[in-house]
Order: structure tokens, then C-alpha cells, then sequence
């Protein structure tokens, strides 16, 4: 489901224009997308996730009013997981989609699934205290197995890659990745390894970096793909999913009614699994997260041989700024650079030469090479940077506010809400102990807030 967004696309594909002399990074013409128009939500955007794509088959918007066991509003990862779960314990689903299935941040995101939640395992020992911390550590390993099952059961052609390695630029980072080594390894019973000098250098041709810590079963994969895959499965698995219809409006109930541009769905009950975009249809858990831009550029292929000597691992890599930067080889060895981050619902100016600029202070080596992509969407932050997942009513579930851990704990959110429907929510209620509170401000002044709270973070990560 897709809400009120403003975000950036490209005008032309790559491929299509004349090859160039110069080697500095092209200017891309730009042109605003809003998902009210509905004419440009039939079709994904010009990523190279959509351009490298497995199609699935368009699928007919609602035509007319149905009842069904279980109605989603969201067809992700979050909506399509959950789904595909029900549909094994023999629910009948039907999934209502605003635009294309992985049309939002499940299409567009930097792929990666790994360990933990945004706001720090320390965060929730503070909250909930060590016992129930252990639990929510659990569940997120245990997501990322998850990640792994459903690709292999069904078959799913995402080219999953196994190892994350958090990078330190300054030295009090790499002091901090010594300590949360320690701190995993005597908490959790959880393996990592460690990497400077020459160890780090080996595996990661950078001079930016001090150390980097790694976690072998956290990972990446194409997250478009993954995402069609998972539809693809609960389409076979009878799932209904309709495409181009937007939901405008909810009634509570015993029975739920979801009314749609198409038509009325009747349903016992509803899941809400569009996060970042459900915007208005739900107030109450708008005020709760921050749709916040992040982009990610493409560049050309690099071929198998460079692309090597840049990263001689499988791994994805993300620094531990504040404000980051990521990166990972795609299967056709283009460096996937993702960074700069808008919390204003503002496009960033000169957004490519910006992550241009960035990806060579990572790589100078790469100087030279043609960004080819350049894609952006909104991912959803809770205030804590906690996962928010609820009861709205007895029979209406929510989960969101993955901030930026999504790729794994939407998949586990989909677990743990089946399970709930199905009558064990004891997993699920844990996360209902997290408090959670509104963005201050109100809707017309948090974003500037936010927009300055984000300033200070930025000056700290140059500090």
C-alpha cells in the first residue's frame, strides 16, 4: 500500500543513451514522482533492481466486493510473507495492493538482512531488561534463518549472498567494534570476527576504513526479487493478490471492512503491512514512524576480475556513522553504493554525483567509472529505532517501523502475525511491550524537527 510520497526517478535508462568520453559522473534528468498520480504506480521504478528483475505477471486490480478469512494491505515483503504463512494454516487471504507487488521500499532497499534491531540489543536490555532482550536477540537470528528458508523451500532465484561486515572510519569506531564483539560473543554466544590492518585490507581494498567486524550469517540479496519470489509462492499457495487498487478506508469491527477504490473487502481479519505508506488511511500509526528517503546508485559493470580486488568476499558492507553509506557487488559485479539520506521528503540536489563522490572516497580507484542507476524510496523509522508491530483492534495486526532492518524482520513480522491469527501470540505480544511514541511536533512541524535533530547527528559523524 503507497500513501502521499515524493521521490526520485530517472528519466531514460543507461543503456539508452550515447556512450560518453569524459569520465566524470553523467547528471541524470530528473522528473518528481508522487504516488497520487496513479499512472506512474504501474510499473516499477527505474532501478537496477526492476531492470534485473523476474517478472511476475501483472495482476488484475478488485473487482467488485469479496470476503475473505484474512485481508492484507501491503504487498511486500511484510504482506507477502504474512500471507504466504496463512495460507499454509489454511486461511483464505486476498492481498490489496495501491500500486505493483515490491513496489515501495520492499523493491528499492540496499537488500542487506542482518542481525539485531536498529535501536541496539542494548536499547532493549535498558527497556525490557536482559531476560526479554535475550528473546528479541533470538527472534532476529532467527529471522535471518527465516530469510534463508523461505529462498530455498520456494525456490527463489534472489541471488542470496551470505557475510555483513560493519566498517570503522574513526578510531573510537573501531574501539566500538572490538567491545561489540565482545559484548555479542559473552551475551549471545554470537561469532563474529574481527578485521584491521592488513586482515581488513585483504578482504576490502579501501583506505577509508580502520577495521571492520564480521557476521557470517547475516547477508544480501536482490530484494525485488525476493519479494516477487515470496508473491510468486503465495500466489501458488492460493493467495489472492489485486494490484492498482488503493484502500481508502477502514471500518472496525467483528468483521473488518476495507473499502478500495475496486470495491469492499469483508474480512475477519485485517493485516497492515504498508509501513512507510499507508500515510493518512491510518493516523494513529503514521504519528508513530518517519518515512525517510534513501538512495542507492548502480554503476556499470565493472567485470568479475575488478570487482574482486574491490571486495574479495561475498559480503555487504555498511560503515557506522550515523549517517552511512553501504555498499555490496550485484550478481553482474556493479558496485551497489547506497548513502545519503533525505528527512525532509526533499530530493537531494545533485543526488548521483553526490553518492559519486562518496563511492570514491570508499574506492578511488573507481574514478572513472560510469554510474549507470540511481534509485531512491522511503523507509520507516520509529523514534527509538525500535520495530513497532501491534493490535490496532483485537483482529487488526500491524507491523512497521523496521528502520532499515527490514529484509529479515519483515519476513519474521509475517511469521509472528500468522501465528497470532492463528491463536499463538506469545512472540508477537513481546514486541508489544516496546514503547513506542509519536514524532513531536504533529504532522506539519516533525519533519523540520527531525530535519534539525539530523543536523547534529551529521556534524557528530564528522567529529
Amino acid at each position: 500500500m503507497v500513501g502521499s510520497e515524493t521521490l526520485v526517478v530517472r528519466d531514460e535508462h543507461h543503456q539508452s543513451r550515447p556512450r560518453t568520453t569524459n569520465h566524470e559522473p553523467r547528471t541524470n534528468n530528473y522528473r518528481l514522482f508522487t504516488t497520487t498520480n496513479h499512472k506512474n504506480m504501474t510499473q516499477h521504478i527505474d532501478s537496477w533492481y526492476a531492470a534485473s528483475a523476474h517478472p511476475l505477471s501483472a495482476l488484475p486490480p478488485l473487482d467488485g466486493d469479496t470476503t475473505v478469512d484474512v485481508c492484507i494491505i501491503g504487498a511486500g515483503m511484510t504482506g507477502c510473507a504474512t500471507a504466504l504463512d496463512l495460507a499454509a494454516r489454511g486461511f483464505k487471504v486476498l492481498i490489496v495492493e495501491a500500486a505493483r507487488v515490491g513496489w515501495g521500499a520492499s523493491g528499492r532497499s540496499g537488500g542487506q538482512f542482518i542481525h539485531d534491531y536498529a535501536c541496539g540489543n542494548h536499547y532493549l536490555q535498558q527497556t525490557l531488561g536482559k531476560d526479554q532482550a535475550r528473546q528479541h536477540w533470538d527472534i532476529s537470528i532467527a529471522a535471518l534463518d527465516l530469510v534463508r528458508e523461505r529462498v530455498k523451500q520456494h525456490n527463489i532465484d534472489c541471488d542470496i549472498q551470505d557475510g555483513y561486515c560493519a566498517v570503522a572510519i574513526k578510531e573510537r569506531q573501531r574501539i566500538a567494534l572490538q567491545e561489540e564483539q565482545e559484548t555479542l560473543a559473552r551475551d549471545y554466544n554470537f561469532s563474529t570476527e574481527y578485521w584491521d590492518g592488513p586482515a581488513l585490507r585483504e578482504k576490502l581494498d579501501s583506505p577509508r576504513y580502520l577495521a571492520g567486524l564480521y557476521d557470517g550469517r547475516s547477508g544480501h540479496l536482490h530484494p525485488l526479487n525476493y519479494t516477487l519470489g515470496l508473491a510468486e509462492a503465495a500466489l501458488k499457495a492460493g493467495v489472492r493478490i489485486v494490484e492498482n487498487t488503493r484502500a481508502t478506508a477502514i471500518s472496525h469491527g467483528s468483521t473488518v471492512r476495507v473499502t478500495t477504490e475496486k470495491g469492499i473487502v469483508n474480512a475477519k481479519f485485517l493485516i497492515l503491512g504498508g509501513n512507510a505508506y499507508l500515510e493518512d488511511l491510518v493516523p494513529e500509526l503514521a504519528r508513530k514512524i518517519m518515512p525517510v528517503g534513501t538512495y542507492i546508485m548502480a554503476t556499470e559493470p565493472l567485470g568479475k576480475a575488478r570487482a574482486e580486488a574491490l571486495l574479495r568476499h561475498t559480503m555487504c558492507v555498511c560503515d557506522t556513522n550515523f549517517v552511512l553509506d553501504y555498499f555490496r557487488m550485484s550478481s553482474d559485479y556493479r558496485l551497489l553504493f547506497g548513502g545519503r539520506v533525505s528527512y525532509s521528503k526533499l530530493e537531494p540536489l545533485n543526488l548521483t554525483e553526490r553518492l559519486y563522490s562518496h563511492m570514491l572516497r570508499v574506492f578511488p580507484q573507481l574514478h572513472g567509472v560510469r554510474p549507470a542507476y540511481t534509485w531512491g524510496g522511503y523507509v520507516d523509522i520509529t523514534m527509538n529505532r525500535a520495530p513497532h508491530f501491534g493490535r490496532l483492534a483485537p483482529n487488526v495486526y500491524f507491523a512497521q517501523g523496521f528502520s532499515g532492518h527490514g529484509v529479515a524482520l519483515t519476513g519474521m513480522a509475517g511469521r509472528l502475525m500468522a501465528d497470532a491469527i492463528a491463536g499463538q501470540a506469545e512472540r508477537f505480544d513481546m514486541f508489544g511491550k516496546i514503547p513506542h511514541h509519536d514524532f513531536p511536533g504533529g504532522k506539519a512541524f516533525r519533519t523540520p524537527a527531525l530535519v534539525l535533530a539530523m543536523a547534529w547527528y551529521r556534524l557528530r559523524d564528522m567529529l
